[in-house]
């Protein structure tokens, strides 16, 4: 069809592709699909159309992954004409998933029998397209039937309330509205106002996937390991690899499931958005929208939990807990709310930040909301059902403390992932308001891509787009460079705000020095929320809290909030924290810098990655200018110390056996952006080994910057290493300065040579040698590679496409490449592509008779040859401008003909072989004898020939 162009490749660059699933699987799904057909054509139109409106939006993302294939199948079975499926695919390619949900309401609009198809169209994609959300759905349909229908209208339907509680349900209701209706919003660093927007104005999804993972106790910060997890998802196509769970599903059953979850949980890195995703929901249920099945939603910070037992009252009931929090619930009839437990939803926020353990094992746990019980009791046995069984209770927590959940308990566990590519951009143009400029800085971070990979989190979302926002308003001829680096963005982010805060602090650099102080503290001891009375009182903060500078700069750095009669303070990221505390050892003397390192050197649980980044990166003279400019003189002793750290830390980790270590030091090489630094570490033979690993993007933007800065290395060897066209992409500035690259069996595939194309092509490319072997690069992929080697800039002298599934039609763009008149290619290895046939050599004899071609050694040993080619090959050695001197042409069918036409050629005086294999070739011996004849002829005129023949 004339339309098709699938979205997968528009939005990642790579084919599109299906999985192969086994046997078995297919069965059973071809099953599924069988019996959900049968049932999706005994519902009524009415009530299809009711289900389909269910599951609108969960469609529209199965549907955006390939819609297609859907419009194929549809014009097939003449459900929709060629027109009406151009006109569908055209509206998706300029509203995306808007014009997906459109698409389906569009179809809704038409008669049953469109609707069935669309929803049989599905089922048939099931087998070729492995989506978990699909699946879950066509179970569901075909599981429920029409019981499903009664299901959807109680989920629709708002739980019943008692005509005696309806004016405290609605007190309730309304206090929860105006507490989540607004979020306060800071328009850029230095900007002294905090504006309060409409929950809906900044609100952006958020990818939720239902599944446990515990995957955080190595030496990645928690933080990196979710960038690079994301990294690997959307490599692997999230809608084949993760059931996506929306927000308003958490409390609904699964397929298969006779009833829904009570206990839930859910997870994500610090400032992915669990506490505005809590926000939402209760926005959500206090406008009407969703969750009415519960009658009365509470909430509660675990922060807030943790100075209760500091107080008078150790202990408390259920019913005392309520009322300290919602004030206009200290009424008798709260008792009867209680009584009906299947209506409540406890949420409880941040278990992270919790100072007790949940101990699951306790034996006295509280079954009477009346009773008397320690807060953090309360709450397992809540979780554990002795405590109002049957209501829900969601948990949210960073993936560090899930250890102390017990799992059997919990009947969902669901992942916020953050941000996905197309959601990272409605964030930026939501929060720029203009959608040009918001383009604008996120096509920037597109190219950017350890920013890129940051912006998963909608905090780290938040302070690049503020910094951006600054950097793109200022008129382009005043504007300095962005950043590149994470220290260069938080470098920036602090500046504009010291810089815009006009107020001066008597002695602000000592308020930053306390602030730092603080901050490290935090990191070393994973505390993430700092009391007014603790922690701001003993790091001498809490006396200079009337200061103007500090006042003003605390609503930037810190997020304040005052619940029972209590302050809290939490930076607003974690990462902005760690930012914070290495700043503390440039500021001030009195942090001991050894102790620092040797705390550094004995970490093992990534704690420190983070801070050890910033530390390498704020080591550089533009930072001290940039910051010092503001806050006085860097301490330049602790910057010495810090480099010859990171130097010996990167030569030990570069040399060893430890490939992920060497990964790990290169990101703090990379921050420091210093050429002589990086040269040094890397050494004197200027190797780099990362074979049998697999890479990320990430991973590979940090490896291409360290090679760019540091302008030359002689070998990169990624042998076995999976990468994708995006790596390779990112690895373009480093491949330019290396000599020789082994990209042997990597998973190396045609669309990832247009990149590598440039890599050749680029202005002063370096690189010498290529082994590109064992990749499935077929044909177009040569092809694209051909254009970087005519290129004046190119200087590859050694390129091996050995078993590269190439056949004949490659070899013309290969001729023109040797023929160019840039060409520096000496050795060319084709071997063991067998489709490759005589018709492909010959066109390859034409670019080798060229007299621009200076190939002498060519392999095209198990070409699938024959002696049809040997008259073409036979020409080459005979050509006055042929340099080739070694030829191998093993493991083919050449016979006596083909053997006796290269004699022929051989003869003449231009050639200037050397050696010839023609091992395994159905040569007979009398031709043998006659090939060993020549080679004593030619050794009497003074000719030293070889021509290998055993095996024969």
């Amino acid at each position: 069809m004339a339309f098709y162009c699938t979205k997968t490749q528009q939005k990642s660059g790579q084919a599109y592709f299906r999985l192969r699933r086994p046997d078995e699987e297919v069965a059973a799904l071809s099953g599924l699909t069988q019996t959900f057909s049968e049932v999706i054509k005994k519902f009524r139109h009415e009530d299809l159309l009711n289900v389909t409106e269910y599951y609108k939006p969960y469609l529209a993302y199965v549907i955006e992954y390939d819609i297609t294939s859907i419009l194929q199948n549809l014009v097939t079975k003449n459900i929709l004409t060629n027109d009406e499926a151009k006109k569908f695919k055209a509206k998706e390619e300029q509203e995306e998933g808007a014009g997906v949900e459109s698409f389906i309401s569009d179809i809704m609009k038409k008669d049953c029998i469109v609707l069935v198809s669309l929803w049989e169209a599905l089922a048939e994609e099931l087998v070729r397209f492995p989506s978990p959300n699909l699946t879950r759905i066509l179970k569901e349909v075909t599981e429920r039937g029409m019981d499903l229908l009664l299901d959807i209208q109680v989920s629709l339907q708002p739980y019943p309330i008692n005509d005696q509680i309806k004016d405290i349900h609605e007190t309730h209701r309304c206090g929860v509205f105006e507490s989540t209706r607004t979020l306060e919003d800071q328009a850029s660093p230095g900007d002294p106002c905090t504006r309060i927007v409409g929950f809906e104005t900044r609100y952006t999804e958020l990818m939720v996937i239902d599944q446990y993972r515990r995957t955080y106790n190595d030496r990645h910060h928690e933080l990196e390991k979710t960038g690079r997890m994301h990294a690997e998802l959307l490599e692997e196509r999230t809608k084949v690899k993760c059931e996506r769970i929306w927000i308003e599903q958490l409390f609904r059953r699964s397929a298969g499931s006779d009833k829904d979850p009570l206990i839930v949980v859910v997870s994500g890195v610090a400032g992915i958005g669990k506490t505005t995703m809590v926000q939402k929901i209760m926005f959500d249920w206090a406008r009407g929208t969703q969750y009415q099945r519960f009658a009365f939603v509470f909430l509660f910070k675990f922060r807030d939990l943790n100075l209760l037992d500091r107080e008078t009252e150790p202990q408390m009931p259920l019913t005392r807990l309520i009322v300290r929090h919602y004030k206009y619930l200290n009424d008798p009839r709260l008792r009867e709310i209680l009584k009906k437990p299947e209506s409540l939803l406890f949420i409880f926020d941040g278990l992270d930040e919790y100072k007790h353990k949940l101990d699951f094992t306790q034996i006295k746990l509280c079954s009477d909301p009346n009773d008397y019980f320690p807060v953090h009791t309360m709450v397992t046995s809540l979780v554990r059902s002795t405590l109002l069984k049957g209501c829900t209770v969601l948990i949210t927590t960073r993936p560090t403390a899930l250890v102390s959940l017990d799992k059997v308990r919990v009947d969902r566990f669901a992942e916020i992932l953050g941000f996905f590519p197309e959601q990272r951009l409605m964030y930026f143009k939501k929060f720029f308001g203009d959608v040009d400029q918001g383009s604008e800085a996120f096509q920037y971070v597109e190219e950017n891509a350890i920013l890129y990979t940051m912006c998963f989190n909608p905090s780290y979302c938040w302070i690049i787009c503020s910094v951006l926002k600054s950097h793109f308003m200022t008129p382009e001829e005043e504007r300095g460079a962005a950043p590149r680096t994470v220290t260069e963005l938080f470098m920036m982010f602090l500046h504009n705000i010291l810089t815009n805060h006009k107020r001066k602090a008597k002695d602000r650099r000592g308020i930053l020095v306390k602030l730092g102080k603080m901050a490290y503290h935090g990191v070393v001891n994973r505390t993430l929320l700092f009391y007014d009375k603790m922690e701001m009182s003993t790091f001498g903060l809490q006396s200079v809290m009337s200061s103007p500078f500090l006042s003003g700069f605390l609503k930037e750095i810190l997020q304040r909030e005052s619940n029972l009669e209590h302050t809290t303070y939490t930076f607003y990221h974690l990462t902005l924290q760690e930012f914070m505390a290495a700043c503390f050892f440039y500021l001030s003397s009195s942090g001991s810098v050894q102790e620092l390192l040797v705390k550094l050197d004995s970490c093992e649980d990534g704690r420190f990655e983070i801070l050890t980044r910033f530390l390498a990166g704020l080591a550089r003279d533009s930072v001290f200018k940039t910051l010092g400019g503001v806050l006085g003189e860097f301490e330049r002793k602790t910057a010495k110390k810090i480099l010859e750290w990171v130097k010996q830390k990167a030569e030990q980790a570069l040399r060893g056996r430890h490939k992920s270590e060497a990964l790990r030091v290169c990101q703090w090489l990379y921050e420091t952006q210093s050429k002589r630094l990086i040269r040094d570490a890397i050494g004197k033979d200027l190797k780099m080994d990362f074979s049998y690993m697999t890479l990320s993007p990430l991973d590979c933007a940090v490896l291409g910057s360290v090679i760019n800065c540091c302008g030359e290395l002689e070998e990169l060897n990624l042998f076995e290493t999976q990468i994708t066209p995006e790596c390779i992409r990112r690895l373009v500035p480093g491949l330019i300065y290396c000599r020789r690259v082994i990209l042997s069996r990597c998973g190396f595939t045609s669309t990832c040579c247009s990149a590598l194309s440039s890599a050749l092509s680029a202005p002063h490319s370096r690189l010498t040698e290529l082994d590109l072997s064992i990749n499935n690069m077929e044909d177009p992929g040569v092809n694209q590679l051909c254009e970087g080697l005519r290129s004046e800039n190119c200087i590859l002298e050694k390129l091996n496409l050995y078993q590269c599934h190439l056949a004949s039609r490659c070899c013309s763009a290969l001729s023109s490449a040797l023929s160019s008149p840039h060409s520096r290619l000496t050795e060319l290895n084709l071997s063991n592509n067998i489709n490759m046939k005589d018709s492909g050599v010959d066109q390859l004899c034409e670019g080798l008779r060229s007299e621009n071609c200076k190939l002498e050694k060519l392999n095209l040993s198990d070409c699938g040859l024959t002696s049809g080619c040997s008259s073409s090959l036979s020409s080459v050695l005979s050509s006055p401008h042929s340099q080739l001197t070694e030829l191998n042409l093993s493991i083919n069918r050449l016979g006596d003909s083909g053997a006796r036409q290269l004699r022929e050629g051989l003869r003449t005086t231009n050639c200037k072989l050397k050696t010839l294999w023609l091992r395994f070739n159905e040569v007979s011996e009398s031709e043998m004898k006659n090939l060993r004849s020549l080679q004593e002829e030619l050794k009497r005129t003074g000719r030293q020939v070889i021509i290998s023949t055993e095996g024969d």
